[in-house]
């Protein structure tokens, strides 16, 4: 992509490998809001050594960052991974996977997220996976199991994702909680897109939250699947939005709120249906129209903000990733069902294409995903 709104189909060299990384044929790889908003012109998260956002036109991005694959081929000091291999990746590139000495502070606490020096797949100008081979750190790869499709497995990563958010949530210094003496009863979830799906599912499957949760959304598809997983579903079209959560809440206000839209227009409300001190787990990107002067009734009444970003974190005591280690475990064992928040699929790249131009626009569209190889 050269341009905002300008998705080609070309010709690319085949990724050349360094000592420690291992080449993979993409067999699925998902569409994630990230990517819209990068093609939108809308976010730009590649910035030179003085942070400052490198335009498509200076470096044009290849987008995804949410894959599976098989290994093809590996670096000449690989010795962990054989060929034929199928796995998911870690798409953040850190001291770690870039065997990096001495690793930076974040690194070295198990916050590897935030690498000083880390690069992101699809998102901060490197390769990503809408392409037939990506080149990838040995460290950051994880095999899956050989009856896991190749769709379902590259959907680890925005799983991944919000159970890092979630983490983060839970470490913050709460008034409100799931356990404890000031227990949460329910719970709004802003956006019923695939992460709202998926964190609605997260409290119902993982956490155990059997008090309501709300999802409000626009979208018909998406209220659907927010009814199917377990949720009382508000279309906000219908009305003020604050009037209709809180009606469908009994009139009482929520302890915790998920904000999954990106959307800043749901801030200028969020207030009036929160209690005091409650939790706002800020996981949506974007917020391009988002009003500074918005914030000053959540300072007054002393909300937890809690926010996070991207689902890398600790490594087990054999390098693997862990917040993509549990994520991957929760789809293998079907406690989250990612292939039904799936609405559109594509085989090819071309046709991914139809994703951004059209796709993404329609009332039906929750999901897209390319699946080249699915076995």
């Amino acid at each position: 992509m050269k341009h905002p709104r300008n998705l080609v189909v070309g010709e690319i060299s085949l990724p050349a490998l360094t000592d420690h990384e291992v080449l993979l044929r993409i067999d699925a790889a998902g569409t994630c809001g990230t990517d819209f908003h990068i093609y939108e012109g809308l976010s730009n998260y590649n910035f030179d050594k003085n942070q400052r956002p490198i335009s498509l036109e200076t470096q044009p991005q290849i987008l995804g960052h949410e894959f599976s694959g098989t290994i093809e081929a590996l670096g000449p000091a690989v010795t962990r991974w054989k060929i034929g291999q199928r796995v998911v990746v870690d798409q953040v590139r850190t001291c770690i996977s870039e065997h990096r000495s001495p690793v930076c502070e974040f690194c070295e606490s198990g916050d590897s997220h935030q690498c000083e020096h880390g690069a992101e797949c699809g998102i901060t100008g490197i390769q990503g996976a809408f392409a037939e081979y990506l080149a990838v750190p040995e460290a950051n790869v994880i095999p899956i199991p050989d009856n896991l499709s190749a769709l379902r497995a590259a959907l680890v990563e925005p799983l991944g994702c919000v159970l890092h958010a979630a983490d983060r949530a839970e470490r913050s210094a709460n008034r409100y909680w799931f356990i404890g003496r000031n227990p949460i009863r329910s719970v709004l979830i802003l956006g019923g897109g695939p992460a709202g799906l998926l964190f609605l599912q997260y409290l119902r499957n993982i956490r155990k939250f059997d008090g309501k949760i709300i999802v409000a959304d626009r979208r018909q598809r998406n209220l659907e699947l927010a009814a199917q997983f377990g949720a009382i579903t508000v279309d906000v079209r219908e009305g003020d939005p604050a009037e209709l959560v809180l009606a469908a809440n009994g009139g009482a206000r929520f302890e915790f709120l998920i904000e999954a839209t990106g959307n800043g227009h749901v801030f200028d409300w969020l207030p009036t249906v929160a209690r005091r001190q409650a939790t706002l787990l800020l996981y949506g990107a974007g917020h391009g129209n988002l009003k500074s002067g918005c914030l000053t009734p959540w300072q007054a009444m002393e909300f937890t903000i809690a926010t996070s970003a991207g689902a890398s974190g600790s490594l087990g005591p054999d390098g693997t990733p862990q917040t993509y280690a549990r994520a991957l475990q929760a789809i293998v064992e079907e406690q989250i069902d990612v292939e039904e928040i799936v609405t559109h699929r594509y085989s090819s790249l071309e046709q991914l294409a139809q994703a951004f131009s059209r796709d993404c626009h329609k009332d039906e569209f929750v999901k897209g995903v390319m699946v080249t190889r699915n076995r």
